[in-house]
């Protein structure tokens, strides 16, 4: 299958002088790729060993949680789609090449448009501004691989950080609204927001 954006992408030549030497040497460390073989236990474990009111606040039914193994065979599948086919496409958040979260659409219409959710697994490192730039480096995977004229988020409405991550990277608001956003979420309020191809490329510039 032939990778149409890069595999891995750095923000280490891309940090301004200025910037607080705490936020540069966290900055210059972080990267983005596609998800591997690899990343599939971790990434179970921070579902799976996460607390019930972490999950709720996230907007997760836990009643529609799948057992372990399913969602293994989920992440595994996409490992060998084709982009085309894909239904859900993961980008892996790194630390010193170690991974610390991850970024993922689904309701994939190729050529048209996808929806975005973000998850931080570390704790000790949430809201430091890290989701902001972590995202900026997922979503070219999202618009060049996929080909998307749109890129939706639709956070839970009371879970203000992605929101918050959302609106700084320059996705545009749209509205707020009741729905159930995802297979394993109950009905919620949730802020709609979008990256249009048109903006994400004026960002590129």
């Amino acid at each position: 299958m032939r990778l149409l954006f890069p595999r891995s992408v750095s923000l280490s030549a891309f940090i301004p002088v200025s910037v607080h030497c705490f936020c540069f040497y966290l900055y210059a460390m972080i990267s983005v790729r596609e998800i591997q073989q690899s990343d599939i236990e971790p990434l179970l474990d921070y579902w799976f060993t996460a607390s019930d009111e972490f999950l709720i606040g996230m907007g997760v039914d836990l009643s529609k949680m799948p057992k372990r193994d399913e969602f293994k065979k989920m992440l595994e599948t996409q490992l060998t789609q084709p982009y085309n086919e894909k239904q859900s496409y993961c980008t892996i958040w790194l630390m010193a090449d170690k991974p610390i979260g991850h970024c993922n659409v689904g309701k994939i219409t190729y050529g048209e448009e996808a929806y975005m959710h973000l998850h931080m697994w570390r704790s000790d490192i949430r809201q430091k501004g890290l989701g902001v730039e972590l995202v900026k480096l997922s979503i070219p995977y999202f618009f060049e691989n996929l080909k998307l004229k749109n890129l939706y988020c639709e956070p839970y409405a009371l879970n203000p950080a992605p929101n918050n991550t959302l609106a700084k990277v320059g996705f545009e608001f749209v509205k707020e609204y009741m729905t159930i956003p995802g297979w394993i979420n109950f009905e919620q309020p949730v802020k709609r927001w979008v990256m249009t191809s048109e903006r994400y490329k004026g960002l590129k510039q």
